[in-house]
């Protein structure tokens, strides 16, 4: 684990800095309710490719 600006991130995910890079990208909620958390989905993304594990063994943690 790191720790960064007193957050700490796990080896696998974004780091702040690579979290304000993509915050932009991600669509709006087209029913006006907002989602619980965007960066779990892009945090399962990179863990996913740095480990190289199947989709179906990327952790609980980053949502469906």
């Amino acid at each position: 684990m790191l720790v960064e600006h007193g957050a700490v991130i796990r080896r696998h995910e974004l780091s702040d800095a690579g979290w304000e890079f993509v915050r932009p990208l991600p669509p709006g909620s087209m029913r006006g309710r907002k989602r619980l958390d965007d960066r779990r989905v892009p945090n399962g993304i990179v863990g996913k490719f740095r480990t190289g594990v199947a989709w179906r063994d990327v952790p609980e943690r980053h949502g469906p």
